[in-house]
C-alpha cells in the first residue's frame, strides 16, 4: 500500500515490483528494477528514501531514520530477509544480511556484505569490499573476486523478478489437495543456470 504524508507521494518505477502488503509511506522513490517483499514497511515521513536501480528489499524489512536524514540504497544493494536500515547509507552492490540492523549515519561501502545479524551503531563508516559481521559489526576480511561474483549472481535473480511477478503474480484459493500435475520450477532453475553463464 501507498500512503502521501505532507505532500510527498512515494514514486515508483513501473518496472519495479512492490508487494501489495508492503507499505510505503511518503518521501520515497524507487528506481528501476527494484522488488520490495510483502511486509515491507519504508516510511519516509521524517527524512527520505532512496532506493536506486536493481535494488531489493526483502520480506519485513523496516527501512526509517531520524529526523532530517536522506536513506540512499545504492544501485543493485540487496536487503535481506527481516534487515532494518535505519538512516543508513549503503554503497553500490552491497549485501545486507537477514535480521541485521544498521543504525542513523552508517556508511556501507560499494560491495561490501554484512552478516546476518549484525549490529552496526550509529556513525560507523566501512570502506569498500568489506566483510561486516558480530555485534557490534566489526570488518573481519574483505570481500573476494569470488564471494563478489557470487552476491552480484543472486541479485540478479532479484532483478528479474520484477518482471516476473508483474507477468505471474495473482491472488488465488489455496487447492484442497495436490493435483495430479504440478509444474516444476523449470523457469527459476532456467533463469539461474542462464545468469551462472554470463
Amino acid at each position: 500500500m501507498f500512503y502521501s504524508f505532507k505532500g510527498f507521494t512515494p514514486v515508483v518505477h513501473p518496472s519495479s515490483f512492490v508487494h501489495p502488503q508492503a507499505v510505503i509511506t511518503g518521501n520515497v522513490v524507487i528506481g528501476r528494477n527494484v522488488y520490495i517483499g510483502p511486509g515491507a514497511a519504508i516510511r519516509g515521513d521524517w527524512g527520505g528514501i532512496e532506493i536506486q536501480d536493481g535494488c531489493n528489499v526483502q520480506e519485513n524489512c523496516t527501512i526509517h531514520m531520524f529526523p532530517g536524514i536522506t536513506v540512499v540504497l545504492e544501485q543493485s544493494a540487496h536487503i535481506g530477509h527481516g534487515a532494518i536500515i535505519h538512516g543508513a547509507r549503503i554503497g553500490r552492490n552491497s549485501l545486507i544480511g537477514m535480521n541485521s540492523v544498521l543504525m542513523d549515519e552508517v556508511v556501507i561501502g560499494p560491495e561490501s556484505i554484512v552478516g546476518a545479524l549484525t549490529f552496526i551503531k550509529a556513525g560507523e563508516e566501512f570502506p569498500a569490499r568489506s566483510i561486516i559481521a558480530g555485534n557490534p559489526g566489526k570488518v573481519i576480511k574483505e570481500v573476494s573476486d569470488d564471494m563478489l561474483a557470487w552476491k552480484t549472481k543472486g541479485t540478479e535473480l532479484y532483478q528479474a523478478l520484477p518482471g516476473e511477478c508483474h507477468e505471474h503474480l495473482k491472488p488465488c484459493d489455496p487447492l484442497p489437495e495436490m493435483p495430479a500435475f504440478r509444474p516444476e520450477q523449470e523457469m527459476l532453475y532456467q533463469t539461474w543456470n542462464t545468469i551462472k553463464k554470463k
